[in-house]
């Protein structure tokens, strides 16, 4: 909780408060910091995206609850924090992946598109009248190589070789720091994927809770593993 004299400075997305923080920008991140987990990898052969969905009742369609989105055929993003707002960035990006292959007859760059949304991102905290949104994203996508992004409340932008967002970020990180290394297979990279969401969520991992996707080397289309594939590798993580 912030002291009183500060109150004043949360009010608007455009006041700075006297040492130069924007506090709603501040209370967006918290959005995604209680988010659920989502994981990113750069593999040799494939880059890919693993993310848990927290299904709190039997009668919600697991199905329903998305965390991973197909944006292009190479390019995948997954979102923590608010759901809504991570629709409409997905939108967003789909619209700028489309615009892009109608203009120049290509695919979008995957790092083109990420400074997209990163400053689609940041336009929201320049004006009044307007939120940030509560969301970040993890972009993983090929085109020359394979690409990884990270995107931040506040429109930063940053690539990884391996990154988390959402709660148990740092658990994770710290987990990738140490076993996380370059030339990984596509099933060492999902069974770390798997590990590092086991340590990121406190209830057990079951395949209709865990959403994965692989964007590969040759063909260049994202593609979601089955229930049963990830299952074998839950099994294979334990």
């Amino acid at each position: 909780m912030y002291p009183p004299q500060q109150a004043q400075y949360d009010r608007a997305i455009t006041v700075f408060s006297p040492d130069g923080r924007l506090f709603q920008v501040e209370y967006a991140r918290e959005a995604v910091r209680t988010g659920t987990p989502c994981v990113g990898l750069v593999c040799k052969d494939v880059v890919l995206l693993a993310a848990f969905k927290r299904i709190g009742s039997p009668l919600l369609v697991a199905d329903s609850h998305e965390k991973i989105f197909q944006i292009d055929k190479h390019i995948a993003a997954a979102s923590s924090g608010l759901v809504a707002d991570a629709r409409k960035l997905v939108d967003f990006a789909r619209l700028e992946a489309q615009k892009h292959r109608i203009t120049y007859g290509t695919e979008i760059p995957v790092e083109n598109l990420a400074k997209k949304i990163g400053d689609h991102i940041q336009m929201f905290t320049q004006y009044a009248g307007v939120r940030p949104y509560g969301v970040s994203l993890l972009i993983a996508g090929m085109d020359k190589r394979f690409r990884l992004f990270e995107t931040d409340p506040s429109g930063a932008l940053f690539e990884y070789k391996a990154t988390a967002i959402g709660a148990g970020k740092k658990e994770v990180e710290v987990l990738f720091e140490k076993e996380y290394k370059d030339g990984l297979s596509q099933p060492e990279g999902v069974r770390l994927a798997l590990k590092a969401l086991k340590k990121a969520v406190e209830e057990k991992l079951r395949p209709e809770t865990v959403d994965v996707i692989v964007v590969p080397h040759d063909k260049k289309q994202a593609a979601f593993l089955s229930k049963d594939d990830i299952a074998k590798h839950l099994n294979d993580s334990k």
